[in-house]
């Protein structure tokens, strides 16, 4: 799918849908989705609800069958006829599962998925294609301390250490007050499920079993502002009254969990939520509803229930000391747009988002005057044994990203690579250096 095709469908395929009469089914749901706790909770919902309110259904509300973590999201015709969109989160993988055995048409996931599970569904078509494997949010967890605890960061090494047990003191941890004590949401919690992968199942690690379990989440953010020896984990919208720190990961800049690093997906605790459409689906309600999600008015929805929405903003840059001179001088003179581009793993292709993310990004230019030479593209990558290669490299990718935009009438100003500087994960894992090979976008 080209970029001017991809613009288009983006920027119009949701006015197409909300205005087109979608077919009511005789019998049985509009619409199955099964998957991910972390989007089946609410976000999924929120934003099936915002859609049928769209397609002009009334009498929109939510009914609970007697499954745990089931919704129906229901609305009535104006002629009185019920529409049920079913909703079953029980975790990623069962999203997966249900496609496979037709029991459901969209998959919520707030994973990529796996190589097993595309070759299990290789019969539906190319799941990792751009039009199937769809960025809906981005996620973020906060790592919250007492307001009083002097400690400013930490590593995900240090929480993985932590949070299974085996640091017991904070002077451990070069700070004071004794023993830790460990805050974590319950096991049913999506947030839980964002921390195990990416702190702790990353390194083989398991949550200790000290650790006191909350269902609510400003539950368990009040308890750990309330304990001097507290440290919890917590969505971005319940730090409340206590106190944030800065996560690095490997040799990266410590971070701060903004939303403005969260969505360029630099922040080490983020992640992506998925919805995957089978490319031969036959139900339109899904393809309709995905399309929905991407749009603005879905964007919104995003934003609401406390995800990172993908809507592109400009924002002001502090240099520092730790930058090098051209990135300092760049931040004191430009804005950079709150996206990244990112790679598919071994490539130099655009991963999907970035395909998503390019038409956003275009159409933030062209509603900002910015097409002629205000644009500058900043590549970077992960270390290499020649450091002339890695910064080779880092400029190859922005060349990439500059000749998507070029095709669209965007004149750039410049184009630069930094290599190795500046990386934003550890090196160490693949993980990490696919987050390192990444292009960032400035405008003046």
């Amino acid at each position: 799918m080209t970029l001017r095709v991809l613009f288009a469908f983006l920027s119009s395929a949701w006015l197409t849908v909300s205005a087109a009469t979608l077919p009511i089914p005789e019998n049985g749901p509009a619409l199955r989705i099964q998957g991910s706790n972390t989007i089946g909770a609410d976000l999924g919902p929120a934003l099936v609800e915002g859609f049928l309110q769209d397609q002009g259904l009334l009498k929109i509300h939510r009914e609970n069958p007697d499954a745990a973590n089931e919704q129906h999201i229901v609305g009535q015709t104006a002629q009185g006829k019920r529409v049920v969109v079913e909703v079953a989160a029980h975790g990623s993988s069962t999203g997966f599962t249900a496609l496979k055995s037709a029991s459901a048409d969209l998959a919520a996931s707030s994973r990529p998925i796996k190589d097993s599970e595309l070759l299990s569904l290789q019969a539906l078509g190319d799941l990792k294609s751009a039009a199937a494997e769809q960025v809906i949010a981005i996620d973020g967890l906060a790592i919250i301390l007492h307001p009083g605890n002097p400690l400013q960061q930490l590593d995900t090494e240090q929480l993985a250490r932590v949070f299974s047990g085996e640091v017991k003191t904070w002077e451990d941890l070069g700070g004071r007050g004794g023993a830790i004590h460990l805050y974590a949401r319950d096991d049913q919690s999506g947030t839980y499920d964002t921390f195990k992968e990416l702190v702790l199942g990353r390194r083989g690690k398991s949550l200790s079993s000290s650790a006191k379990r909350f269902e609510s989440s400003e539950q368990l953010s009040d308890a750990v502002s309330s304990d001097p020896q507290g440290i919890g984990f917590i969505g971005l919208p319940y730090v409340r009254q206590a106190k944030a720190v800065a996560i690095a990961d490997g040799a990266s800049q410590s971070m701060l969990p903004l939303n403005s690093l969260i969505a360029t997906e630099d922040y080490p605790l983020s992640r992506r939520l998925f919805f995957y459409l089978p490319p031969g689906n036959q139900n339109p309600w899904a393809s309709a509803l995905v399309a929905y999600a991407q749009s603005p008015q879905g964007q919104k929805i995003v934003a609401a229930n406390g995800f990172i929405s993908q809507t592109v903003h400009a924002m002001t840059v502090t240099p520092n000391a730790l930058m090098p001179e051209g990135y300092q001088s760049l931040s004191r003179h430009a804005q950079r747009l709150t996206v990244n581009f990112r790679f598919e793993e071994g490539s130099a292709s655009l991963d999907n988002k970035a395909r998503q993310d390019l038409a956003r990004v275009l159409d933030y230019i062209q509603r900002h005057d910015k097409t002629e030479r205000a644009v500058t593209l900043v590549g970077f990558g992960d270390e290499k044994d020649d450091p002339a290669r890695a910064d080779l490299l880092s400029k190859l990718r922005a060349m990439a990203v500059r000749r998507e935009l070029v095709k669209n009438g965007v004149v750039m100003r410049e184009v630069r690579g930094f290599g190795a500087l500046m990386p934003v994960a550890a090196n160490s894992a693949d993980e990490g250096r696919i987050k390192n090979r990444r292009v960032e976008v400035w405008v003046y």
